[in-house]
């Protein structure tokens, strides 16, 4: 039987909401890629994988981006806003990422202000449960000090939420995450979708909530999710990659961290994955387990 694998990029706070919309809109187009034989998620991505491995409903997630509720930490966040656009800028012009060039990022991370380590761990307490689920699950996290890849599973030791914080600790902004004497940011510093950890699949699926746009980072994560799906796809997987159309962007808006603009982040993705839905159908050949 087929093996599919699915692959969920990053993209702040309303990339979250426009990943859950995507998938619950190819769902609802009769496509479900939920059950998939892997599930690999990077920062944003990292909350929405690790949602859905642990058995919460597309329904019952995109309703939580629907609801009115008080802004979460993204919205009250404590960093210095030049030295962030200092570490995007950096980060945006990079000729290419290496363990050298997520080094240099993560010592500027590392010498960031920003929340508290505790503070930001505690805060995916609502959005993750505290069990690693038993399906195949990879979470992305780069060493702060060595520039070294991480992918998160449940043999690893470490609690799941503190996985997904460090997935998430976008460098400048988050803190980096503690883990066995080691610290960690964001998956997303190595690669925006990390998809060669796919490699050996039959199908997959990417969405890349960053990298349709022109300005800081998006250009680069971009080229790598489209090289990435390059990669597999000359091995002979089947693969679907698929950032946020114009609608999708213009939902969005220019602040990914912006949670007013979850209720139509969510609606985007909706709309664009029941689109993909036809396309995608006939790749991805079997129904969730």
């Amino acid at each position: 039987m087929a093996r599919n694998a699915l692959v969920l990029g990053g993209g702040g706070a309303l990339g979250i909401s426009w990943e859950t919309g995507f998938l619950a809109g190819l769902q609802q187009a009769g496509v479900d890629v939920t059950g998939a034989d892997l599930l690999v998620g990077t920062s944003a991505g990292s909350v929405v994988a690790a949602q859905i491995a642990q058995g919460h409903t597309l329904e019952e997630l995109v309703a939580r981006h629907l609801e009115h509720r008080p802004d979460g930490i993204e919205s009250n966040m404590e960093f210095d806003v030049q030295n962030l656009m200092t570490i995007f800028q950096k980060w945006a012009t990079l000729p290419e990422v290496d363990e050298a060039a997520c080094a240099d990022i993560g010592r500027m991370a590392l010498a960031s202000k920003t929340v508290s380590e505790d503070r930001w761990v505690t805060s995916f307490e609502e959005l993750v449960d505290a069990d690693w689920p038993a399906r195949d699950l990879l979470l992305t996290a780069v060493d702060a000090e060595s520039g070294k890849f991480r992918a998160w599973n449940r043999a690893d030791g470490i609690e799941i939420r503190r996985a997904v914080a460090s997935s998430c600790a976008v460098p400048g902004m988050f803190p980096c995450v503690g883990f066995q004497g080691r610290r960690y940011q964001d998956g997303g510093v190595r690669s925006g979708t990390s998809a060669d950890l796919a490699e050996g699949y039959d199908a997959v699926l990417i969405v890349a909530p960053i990298g349709s746009g022109t300005l800081s980072i998006d250009p680069l994560l971009g080229r790598q999710a489209k090289a990435e799906a390059e990669v597999l796809k000359a091995m002979g997987i089947k693969v679907e990659l698929a950032f946020p159309d114009e609608k999708s962007m213009e939902a969005i808006g220019p602040n990914r961290m912006d949670g007013t603009r979850r209720p139509q982040s969510v609606e985007a993705g909706i709309r664009q994955g029941s689109e993909l839905a036809p396309r995608l159908e006939a790749a991805w050949s079997k129904t969730p387990a």
